[in-house]
């Protein structure tokens, strides 16, 4: 079958339908209000395995002889694409083994063991785990399945914009997170297939945004590193095979700096009840970097899979981002009650106290100087503002500190 043309996404949206989940689009009134257009979440972090890459990985197994998937299977993966491989060689009864690199979040290890996949840890980053998979391949006799550079597994992909445009048939835009290239390839191609005044907008992090310095040279090229807390698109080169569809078909290529993605999480818990992986947020984080209005956008929110140490990282970092979360210093004299008067300030601001360090060894003249540290819980910066203009108000002296929790 060849692949990437109508008939073969049609193909590939009938079978990936008998074991994926419902997604069904949900309308984001907070993200509207914030940037003026009609604007619909696709919830891929709730699909089966956590993420979108059980399609393509479904799909692809499913176009394996009985040969080729008696040999075994092997990927490589950051953690998405693993489950999706695990999960679909499980159901084609077919061994399977994944190498991950070194730094993968353990929920990402467990869940992928946990669906009978043999897990090797390898590498740094993906680039490097591949490598070791294709030796593996090749010494062992295994089949081979790219996380990413594959018509087939892009073609399943494409699933998912088969099933946005069916429910929104006059999307204007759609907004897809870029590592390899897969999502965006099959989500892009397929879009225009079915209306080519449909854009299509790839996002990438900033830290690993191979697909931009790719289309600036027009041609594919490798970065030397990549450095972004969004794991599941940390690639340093776009796929070769990929790469002339996704110049053809994507309408644009964005940027998304990690900060961005701090503030996205909280805005998704807080706003939509929904955990979203940091990949997950770059089609959110994006969003208003779009520079339209009246619209209809699609973010495709491609995974859900965080592992609670970096879920918890994620939002203390975001609230003191928001300054809902700030420490300030005061120096006190060592004195009966002072710690009480700086409390009253505070509490008469509506202040809330999380966290208090009292240093007598501040100063050696314990009449002059005892510090005070306290970490404060605020409705945000203007909030903030006016907690820390009282106590200068009040002769305490107060300078701002790393938050620390």
């Amino acid at each position: 079958m060849e692949m990437l043309t109508l008939d073969s996404f049609e193909e590939a949206s009938e079978r990936v339908r008998k074991v994926t989940l419902p997604t069904p689009l949900q309308y984001s009134e907070y993200f509207s209000q914030q940037t003026g257009n009609k604007v619909f979440l696709k919830p891929e972090n709730m699909q089966r395995t956590g993420a979108y890459k059980v399609r393509g990985a479904y799909f692809k197994v499913s176009t394996l002889t009985e040969e080729e998937k008696a040999r075994g299977i092997i990927t490589a993966s950051a953690g998405n694409h693993a489950q999706g491989v695990a999960f679909a060689a499980k159901r084609a009864g077919a061994r399977a083994v994944v190498v991950m690199p070194t730094g993968t979040p353990l929920i990402k290890i467990e869940r992928t063991k946990a669906l009978g996949a043999e897990v090797v840890l390898y590498g740094d980053v993906y680039d490097e785990s591949c490598e070791k998979a294709l030796e593996m391949a090749s010494a062992n006799g295994l089949t081979f399945i790219h996380p990413f550079n594959d018509l087939a597994v892009a073609t399943g992909q494409g699933s998912i914009a088969m099933e946005i445009v069916k429910e929104l048939p006059t999307v204007d835009y759609i907004l897809v997170p870029v590592g390899g290239g897969g999502l965006a390839t099959g989500v892009s191609v397929l879009a225009k297939l079915l209306n080519p005044k449909i854009k299509v907008i790839g996002v990438e992090p900033a830290g690993a945004a191979c697909l931009t310095a790719s289309l600036k040279e027009g041609k594919v090229v490798t970065l030397p590193f990549a450095s972004t807390i969004a794991d599941g698109t940390a690639v340093l080169t776009p796929g070769d095979k990929l790469f002339p569809y996704l110049q053809e078909n994507l309408d644009d290529v964005m940027t998304v700096e990690d900060d961005e993605l701090i503030p996205a999480f909280l805005d998704m818990v807080e706003n939509h009840k929904m955990v979203v992986e940091n990949s997950g947020l770059l089609a959110v984080a994006a969003l208003k970097h779009l520079d339209v209005t009246n619209k209809r956008i699609v973010s495709v929110l491609s995974g859900g899979n965080m592992d609670v140490i970096t879920m918890a990282s994620v939002v203390q970092n975001g609230l003191i981002f928001r300054d809902r979360i700030f420490t300030v210093s005061v120096l006190l004299p060592d004195k009966p009650g002072m710690l009480v008067k700086v409390a009253q300030v505070i509490a008469e601001h509506r202040g809330n106290v999380i966290k208090l360090e009292h240093n007598q060894f501040y100063s050696t003249n314990r009449n002059e100087a005892v510090e005070l540290r306290v970490t404060i819980e605020a409705y945000g910066t203007e909030h903030k503002n006016k907690i820390f203009d009282a106590l200068q108000a009040g002769g305490f002296r107060p300078k701002l500190k790393s938050a620390n929790l």
